[in-house]
This record gives structure tokens, C-alpha cells and sequence, in this order.
């Protein structure tokens, strides 16, 4: 099994960074002329298309997404519950920060004045039980908002994942946010990942915390079964912005994104394990171990707020795989 490509910011031993990934399907054989052309193409492209609204920007890939658009030229608008508090940021200063709340529908319609395009990052997967009507409340206002203003397109961050009945609550709910933002007259990109690798991410500070602090698991039987197709936050922001230069002319495209090796989760400690310069963790499969049981064995050894850990628990009993070639059209 060939690695994927780790992000700018995985460490590949404690205290250290891997060298930065590419996105699937990029050429790293290109010349250097071109790529600085084709860079400064698309920084052209970017700096006059219009203003981006980035919703999430304080999040773990919004706070990431920013400085790129900005390195890129774009002109950048963030959203905030708290524009006063939204300072923890070097990248605060050259963008231009709003206020607005997602569930009252009257603070968005100035927000979405003047946005040409909009990078959707938000979710409510911590806040508890009834986070999927909260996300769906969220998303269509959103969408309302961003109608009556005349807004062209919607990038939104998803997650991959089969529709079927047995989706978990987590994955069903970012499906469905994607078909509110895409209910109306806007075109929408919904980019849909797996695990996103990178210090900071949830699914991988998890992963890590596991690995680093139990030499030992006792594990669900899935961990060595289901699969998983993740990526790099390097990659991800690639997609991103490709997403935001080649916009969706109309209505709703999907767009599967991941590394190219599929792998158990099993196999994803293992690579850890080795990347971090660990012995490979001894795991036990049992089949008992439900999702409910794995969060608190989970809670005891990572840093993860518990609804927050929960949700995510839940959703690694399905497959997560590509199983496409859409993301061609953003390469």
C-alpha cells in the first residue's frame, strides 16, 4: 500500500512537518514556467471574479482556506457571530469582516450584499441533539440570503458517503445541507471528503491522540473493515479554490476528493505509526463494541468535546471512498 501525501502541517515525527501534499491528479512534473504562469493566471482569475464570503472562516479549514485565497488575490469577506472577538488571526487585517448569525435570516441580507461567491464550512455538530435541523434552518437561510442578493455560486465542504438508509446522522446531514444551499436558483459545488488529515482537524487529532497514547486498543470490529479514502488539508484547500476559479455554471455538482489508497482505519493508525516514528499499535477487534461505548473509551484519551467526538464515532462504521472521477473537472 503506497502512503498518501502528508500536509504542510502533519508532523511527521512529534514537534515537526512533513513536506506539503498535491491534489489528486495535479502534475508535479510540469515545468516551473508554466506553473508560475498557470499561478498567476489564476491569482488574475480570483482577484477580479468578484468578493468571496467565506462562512466558517474561524474554523479548522476556513483558517486555513483564507491566507490561500488571499495569497491568491481574492477579495475576502468573513462571517462572524462576534466581528470584536474575531481577532486571533495575523490574516485578520486584510480581509473584510461582518457580522451575522446563520439562524436569523435578517443579519445575513446585508452580509451577502456585494458576494459574487460563497465558501460554505459550517456545521453544528457539537451543539447536540437536533443539530440536524439547526444545520438545515442554517443552510437555508443561507441560501435565501444569498438568492436575494444575486450571489453566483456556492462552494461547500461535505463528506463522502453512500445515501442509504444506515448513513449516520452526521454524513445524512451534510448531504442534506448541500441539497438546501442547492434547493433554489444558486449553482453549487459540494466538494464531499473523508478524513482530512492535518494537525488541528478533529477525525485527525483522534486518530493521533489514539495512537500516541494507547499501545494497546481494544477496538470495534469495523476498524479493521471499513474504508476510508482520506486527504490531505493541503489538498483540500487546492480543491477549494480550483472549485471557486471553475465555478459550477448551474445547479448542483458533486465533487468526490481523496487521496488515491484506500485503507481500514486500522491501516490509517498503522501509517501514523509510522510517520510519527512509532511502534505499530497492538489492536484487539471485538464485536461488541458499539459507537455509544466507543465514544467514552474515545473521550478518555483525546481532547475532543464529547457530542462533537460522538458524531464523528458514529460515522466511521460506512465506508468513506470516491467513487468517481468527478474531481477531474476541477484538476
Amino acid at each position: 500500500m503506497s502512503r498518501p501525501d502528508a500536509p504542510s502541517d502533519t508532523p511527521s515525527t512529534p514537534g515537526s512537518d512533513a513536506e506539503p501534499g498535491t491534489a489528486t491528479g495535479a502534475s508535479s512534473a510540469a515545468p516551473r514556467s508554466e506553473e508560475t504562469a498557470g499561478a498567476d493566471e489564476l491569482r488574475r482569475r480570483l482577484r477580479d471574479g468578484g468578493r468571496v464570503l467565506v462562512i466558517g472562516a474561524s474554523g479548522y479549514v476556513g483558517g486555513r482556506l483564507v491566507p490561500e485565497l488571499l495569497r491568491h488575490g481574492a477579495r475576502v469577506r468573513c462571517m462572524t457571530r462576534s466581528p470584536r472577538t474575531f481577532t486571533h488571526a495575523d490574516w485578520v487585517t486584510d480581509v473584510e469582516v461582518v457580522g451575522g448569525d446563520l439562524l436569523d435570516l435578517d443579519s445575513l441580507r446585508p452580509v451577502m450584499e456585494g458576494v459574487d461567491q460563497i465558501v460554505y464550512l459550517a456545521h453544528s455538530l457539537d451543539t447536540g441533539e437536533g443539530f440536524e435541523e439547526l444545520e438545515q434552518r442554517s443552510a437555508r437561510n443561507a441560501r435565501i440570503a444569498a438568492e436575494e442578493a444575486g450571489v453566483g455560486h456556492v462552494v461547500y465542504l461535505s463528506g463522502l458517503g453512500e445515501d442509504d438508509d444506515q448513513l449516520s446522522a452526521h454524513l445524512r446531514s451534510r448531504h442534506r445541507v448541500g441539497e438546501e444551499l442547492a434547493a433554489g436558483s444558486l449553482a453549487v459545488t459540494e466538494l464531499r471528503a473523508a478524513v482530512v488529515l492535518g494537525a488541528g482537524s478533529a477525525s485527525f487529532e483522534m486518530l493521533r491522540s489514539l495512537v500516541e497514547i494507547l499501545p494497546v486498543m481494544i477496538a470495534p470490529r469495523w476498524v479493521t473493515s471499513t474504508r476510508v479514502q482520506p486527504i490531505a488539508i493541503a489538498d483540500v484547500l487546492t480543491y477549494l479554490t480550483a472549485a471557486l476559479d471553475r465555478r459550477a455554471p448551474e445547479g448542483h455538482r458533486i465533487v468526490e476528493i481523496g487521496c488515491d489508497d484506500v485503507m481500514t482505519y486500522r491501516e490509517l493508525m498503522d501509517l501514523y505509526s509510522d510517520v510519527a516514528g512509532l511502534r505499530r499499535r497492538l489492536v484487539v477487534p471485538v464485536p461488541v463494541l458499539t459507537p455509544g461505548l466507543s465514544t467514552h473509551w474515545v473521550n478518555l484519551t483525546t481532547p475532543l468535546p464529547r457530542e462533537l467526538s460522538r458524531q464523528l464515532i458514529s460515522s466511521l462504521t460506512h465506508d468513506v471512498v470516491v467513487t468517481d472521477d468527478s474531481a477531474s473537472v476541477l484538476s
